[in-house]
């Protein structure tokens, strides 16, 4: 990632969550390994103070300035721009809290560049806040390229299935969660939970109230749906970037609470999609396939429709 950084940029690191979720340790852990020792300043930007400390040799090694920020209103473009220039500082780490919001919201100066945005979790309170501000965790997940919930030592299979389950849909496609314990991480295709639906055969039915499951496992999974048929009812979306014949077929989901909803789907392709218009229902059949595609960035599914009818609409949103 840093030998990517175009010398006419500045990069953010923004690393997120709440308080006491480890992310002074994994900065500190971070600014301390080979491949981010590299030249020049870098702006250390601490929006609360935790348990623990940075250390001042490690701080002065690194050639890091650490500032503070008492609120989100601080962090403004003059603000900002001012301290990069103060010490000289060719990159900048903000440590954020989780609990300001989206920290999408921020105003960079015109040269900075989110680079890599890392949200922590503690896994002994992830629960609770779970149970009681999952609100605040859909607007701090939403850009994180990757998760990482540690301290799970003594979280039972079903508790950390939970975790897996009510985190995945709120994060970005290829986007990485990541579990550990004081023994490293958990290989999350341990923590698989059983299906609401059939698998084994060459065609799975989808029914309405399980959409949001199959789409969240099609992300994480593909390969247990390729060459298989989907049988699922949804709403047609279609864009002028898309190449001719594709669309999305895809259902209005609820990712984190009532007042953060998603539509979500994947790439299709069928030939008579000219015939529907935007927003229509349709019950397709589909060959699930996975494809190198820009819109991914990458490899992704595209559903290469065989059948597509009109339909009812359903008006409830897909849960997870």
């Amino acid at each position: 990632m840093i030998d990517e950084i175009r010398n006419d940029e500045i990069p953010v690191f923004l690393i997120n969550g709440f308080l006491e979720s480890g992310k002074t340790s994994f900065i500190a852990y971070t600014l301390n390994e080979d491949y981010f020792h590299i030249g020049g300043n870098t702006l250390l930007i601490v929006c609360e103070e935790g348990e623990v400390e940075y250390d001042a040799a490690l701080l002065g090694r690194e050639r890091t300035f650490m500032i503070t920020a008492e609120s989100k209103e601080e962090l403004t473009k003059s603000f900002l721009d001012e301290q990069l220039r103060k010490h000289r500082c060719e990159r900048v780490v903000i440590e954020y809290n989780g609990m300001w919001g989206d920290p999408g919201e921020i105003e960079f100066p015109d040269n900075w560049v989110l680079y890599q945005q890392i949200t922590l979790m503690d896994g002994a309170t992830l629960g609770a806040y779970l149970n009681n501000m999952k609100a605040l965790m859909g607007p701090m997940l939403k850009n994180t390229e990757l998760c990482i919930v540690n301290r799970c030592d003594g979280k039972t299979h079903d508790e950390l299935v939970n975790f897996k389950r009510q985190l995945r849909p709120m994060m970005q496609q290829g986007s990485m969660l990541v579990m550990e314990n004081r023994y490293g991480e958990i290989e999350l295709e341990t923590l698989d939970e059983e299906l609401p639906y059939d698998v084994s055969g060459d065609t799975v039915i989808i029914k309405p109230e399980h959409y949001g499951t199959w789409y969240l496992d099609a992300r994480d999974y593909p390969q247990r749906y390729v060459g298989k048929t989907v049988d699922f009812t949804a709403q047609i979306m279609k864009s002028r970037e898309f190449d001719r014949n594709m669309f999305v077929p895809g259902r209005m989901c609820m990712t984190c609470c009532e007042n953060d909803m998603a539509f979500l789907g994947y790439l299709s392709v069928y030939k008579g999609i000219d015939n529907y218009r935007e927003g229509a229902w349709v019950h397709i059949k589909a060959l699930f396939t996975v494809k190198e595609r820009p819109e991914y960035d990458g490899e992704g599914p595209v559903l290469e429709v065989r059948e597509m009818t009109l339909t009812g609409a359903i008006r409830e949103p897909a849960g997870f």
